[in-house]
């Protein structure tokens, strides 16, 4: 996508919000890698005060951690959720699935532990 941008014309002042051909939530996403890779994984969602006690442990002033938590509680909350067509514009082609770039990527063992 970047080198399509970078390197063809046409691309000058476009924005493409890119997205695959289907919405997926993270504890989806996760349910797929873990069928892909036969591995027990579940995603645990943070809440927004985890979130901001996780980011003040890393040395974070709570100034900083608080409107971050809430900006990001409410970017991941699914309310702005849409599909775009900025692959399809850009690269003249439909997006790829996620679970069929699970499956392609699944046997490189990236997901697997060390």
């Amino acid at each position: 996508m970047v080198v399509a941008a970078l390197t063809e014309d046409g691309h000058v002042g476009e924005r493409y919000e890119l997205t695959g051909p289907r919405l997926w939530t993270f504890a989806e996403g996760v349910a797929e890698i873990a069928r892909a890779t036969g591995r027990e994984l579940r995603y645990v969602p943070a809440t927004r005060e985890q979130f901001a006690d996780a980011v003040v442990a890393e040395g974070a002033p709570r100034a900083f951690a608080e409107p971050l938590a809430t900006l990001l509680s409410e970017f991941f909350d699914g309310r702005n959720s849409t599909l775009a067509d900025g692959v399809e514009r850009a690269l003249k082609r439909r997006p790829r699935d996620f679970a069929d770039w699970v499956a392609e990527i699944a046997p490189s063992g990236v997901w697997n532990p060390a």
